[in-house]
Order: structure tokens, then sequence, then C-alpha cells
């Protein structure tokens, strides 16, 4: 009898699973490529220099460690002349979970609202609305159920606190820097690029999609969380399929990811391949949010792809750095027969396929890079000199093969092993105590601070000599002896 009513009570609450009605409006008129316009350029010097940034998953942990990362970018080249230095210069910021709320804030508001977002958010409690009590039985069986949250407990927060309703319209209206938000496709196993070919794929509106919704679905932890739901309004557009998905259907020789990436297109375009797309934690595909610039530079049809002709021209510097606030936890089951068993043995499984994954795509994203570099060279060289005049404006100074990229990985290595020990204690939470944000944030300046991609990209941009000018407000980088 005791079971019955166990079963009738959690099928009873198992009824009030959260439910995340897709909120993306169809595409009413032609394409999304109005958020795609292409860079403009003043001046013969200006598009010199490109920085990416790339933001990893790891709750609040991550959002504090990528701040800090800003905050040391921006205090290691200001000057009189430019106080937010190499930040004027950042063309892509991409971010996964807990790093996508920076990167959203960064895209949207740029150097400028820097000095604001510790107060903002990060000092915040980001879980204000939210159901979090691990023993309140409605929690956990709307957890079992899919997900113990909807949409609109962080997305709501995250309106709140900074994007006051902001759309990908907005974003596009008010700055320069490409955005990527970065969620998984679960039915597909693919990353989930918030970008206008997506978009297009699902003939609806990018420009008109909250980007809370869009970080709200990358930080979207199982269980925690229900999925995000997309909706593909199918047979409402015009769409055609890009050349290079075409392409990746026929060819050999083409990746594996491109192949995932374009069937997953393909089924948004087609009705018989599903209605909606359910989405969760960016993490469980690609934990460091470079997924999509492998892709990018996979399906390019030229050598400079995705830089535009006229930026690949001008470019001489390019410097792309990816943050990693991943933790090492030493489990107590490492000293015992047994285990890992129940959650632990979940958690256990579910960190090795994702820090595997983000290793490997680390990899492969740096062999892209130096790859794009070659053909960036054989690109430029390649061209007459009325064609370099006419996109750069000038053949002044003209060297085909002045172009030299740095990549690097900022993490937690390299600092000092008590700070790493303080650091691997943070949880993976949406709300820290003060102390936990501020180590976080100092973890992220340090880091930044000592890579040596960095340093050797301010040299080589001429930025070492730079006379430092701390914006008002800004929080100097403390000095450690080692």
């Amino acid at each position: 009898m005791k079971h019955v009513i166990f079963a009738t009570t959690f099928l009873a609450l198992a009824g009030c699973a959260v439910l995340n009605k897709p909120i993306n409006a169809p595409l009413e008129t032609g394409e999304n490529a109005a958020l795609v316009a292409p860079a403009e350029f003043d001046g013969i010097a200006d598009g010199e220099t490109y920085v990416g940034l790339a933001f990893s998953g790891g709750g609040m942990r991550a959002s504090a460690f990528a701040h800090g990362m800003l905050e040391a970018l921006r205090d290691s080249s200001a000057s009189d002349a430019d106080p937010d230095g190499i930040l004027s210069e950042v063309r892509l910021v991409t971010g996964v979970s807990g790093g996508s709320v920076t990167a959203a804030y960064f895209g949207l508001y740029g150097p400028n609202g820097v000095n604001r977002y510790r107060d903002l958010f990060l000092v915040k409690n980001a879980e204000r609305y939210m159901a979090n009590n691990a023993f309140n039985p409605l929690t956990i069986a709307r957890g079992l159920s899919g997900g113990a949250n909807g949409r609109r407990t962080f997305g709501r927060f995250l309106d709140e606190t900074l994007f006051d309703g902001a759309t990908f319209g907005d974003l596009k209206a008010r700055s320069d820097i490409k955005t990527w938000i970065n969620a998984a496709d679960v039915a597909n196993q693919t990353t989930f690029l918030f970008t206008p070919e997506t978009f297009d794929a699902l003939c609806s509106d990018l420009a008109r999609y909250p980007l809370s919704d869009a970080v709200a679905a990358s930080a979207a932890f199982p269980l925690v969380f229900a999925p995000v739901v997309v909706e593909a309004h199918q047979g409402g557009c015009d769409y055609t399929e890009p050349d290079w998905l075409t392409a990746a259907r026929y060819n050999p020789e083409a990746s594996a990811a491109m192949r995932a990436h374009a069937k997953a297109l393909e089924g948004y375009a087609d009705p018989d391949k599903g209605r909606y797309v359910k989405l969760l934690d960016g993490g469980i595909t690609d934990n460091f949010g470079t997924t999509g610039l492998a892709i990018e530079r996979a399906r390019a049809r030229n050598g400079f792809a995705p830089l535009s002709a006229e930026e690949a021209v001008r470019l001489k510097r390019f410097l792309f750095l990816v943050a990693d606030a991943g933790v090492e936890k030493d489990p107590k089951w490492r000293q015992r027969l047994r285990g890992p068993g129940g959650a632990n043995l979940a958690m256990s499984i579910a960190g090795s396929a994702m820090g595997a994954a983000s290793r490997t795509g680390y990899d492969a994203m740096r062999l892209q890079f130096e790859k794009w570099e070659e053909a960036i060279v054989e690109f430029r060289c390649s061209l007459p000199r009325s064609e370099v005049r006419r996109l750069r404006g000038s053949t002044a100074g003209w060297d085909c093969r002045d172009v030299k990229f740095f990549v690097g990985l900022v993490g937690f290595d390299g600092l000092p092993q008590e700070m790493q020990a303080d650091l691997d204690e943070i949880p993976t939470r949406l709300k820290l105590k003060l102390d936990q944000v501020d180590l976080a944030i100092e973890a992220g300046r340090m880091a930044t601070r000592d890579n040596p991609e960095l340093r050797g990209f301010l040299v080589a941009a001429g930025l070492d000599g730079a006379r430092r000018k701390v914006p008002a407000g800004a929080r100097l980088i403390t000095p450690v002896s080692r």
C-alpha cells in the first residue's frame, strides 16, 4: 500500500513538471542577414589587430573568472590615448553556461560595461527565483521529470540585473562585437549556436529573440533546469540551405563536427525531422565555446573566412584566448575500494565526457588556427596591388606575410598552489560568497596577466610599452611573489 501511495504521489508531483514553451518568433521576411553586416573601418591602420575571447562554463565562478580576464586585458594595455586598451579590439566573444553571461554582457555593452559587472551581477544571488532545495519532493519530482526550473527563473534574474529585455537585434544595433552564445542540442548531440545561420534554418527571427533566453539555455544544467525549447517554423520562410551544407552532405573529407552540424541544420528545416529543438547546458557538447569557430573554418570556401576579405588584408596581429574556469576535485572514492556509485558515478561520467571533449576540441581548434594563419598569408600574397589598395585603402607599408596569430588557454594552472586549492572549492553554482567571487576575479586577472600568448601579442602589436592608465573604478592586479 505504501508503494502505491508513493507512486501516486510521485506521479502527481511529476504532473507539475516545468515546461518551457518556445518563444522564438517566425521569420516574416527575408533572412537574418541584417545581423551579420560587414565591419566598417576608419583609416588604413584600423583593423590591424583582432581579439577573440572564449569563456568556459562553470557557473558564477566562470562568470567571475571571465570578468577578471577582461579587467586584465584592459589594464595590461590601457593608455591615456586608449583607456580601454585591447578591449577596444575585441571583435568576437563566445561563451558557454556561466561564461555565456559575461560574453553576452560584454557583447552588448562593450568595454564601458566592465566596471559595473561585478556589482550588477557577480555579487548577487542569481538563484533567487530558482527551486533548488534538494530535500523538497516537488523539486526532486520536477527534476526527474525533466528539470526543476524553467527559463524564467534564471532568465528573469538576468533581465532584471543585466539585459532589461535586450534582444539579438539590440545587440547588433549597439555593438560591433560578434557574440556567440552556445547551448547543446541534446537530440542531435551538437552545439546549438544562436546565430543568424541557425535561425535561418529554423525560419525564425533571431533579431527578436531575448539575450536572457539564449543565456538561460546555455546555462540550463540537466535536472536543475528543464530544456529551453525553440520551435522550427518549417515552411514559414523561403529558406535555401547554404552551399557549404550541400557540400558537406557529399564530401567524404568533411569533418565529423561539420557533418553533424550540417545534419542538425537539415533537421531544423525538415518538417519530418521534428518540430522542436530541446536545448540544455552548452558544456555538454563544448565547455569552451570554440566549436563554432572550428566549424566556421572547416566549412570555409576561401582562406580567410569567417573574416571578410577586407579584414584579412588589414589584419596584422590576432589574439584568441580561451578562459578555462574548470576545477579539479579529488574524489573521496579514490581512497576506497568501492565506488563511485549513484550520483557520484553519474557526475564522474558526465565530467569525464565533458572534460575529454573540451580538451580535444581545444587541440583541434589550435590546429585550425595554424592552418588559418597559413591560408590568410597565402590569400594576401596572391592579391594584385590594385586589390590590396581597394581593400586596405593604400599599399603603403604593405607586407603580405606580416600576419601573426597568438592562441592561448587561460586557466588555473600556474597560479599559486594555495590559490588553486581555494578555487577548486568554489562550487559550480549561480550564487557565491563574496570572497569566492573576488577570488575568482583575481584568478582571472593573474592568469591572464601571466599568459605567454598575451605577452607575445602585446610585444608584437607594439602595446607592451603603453603607459598604463587605470580607468576610474578599476581594481589593480595585485602582484604575487612566487
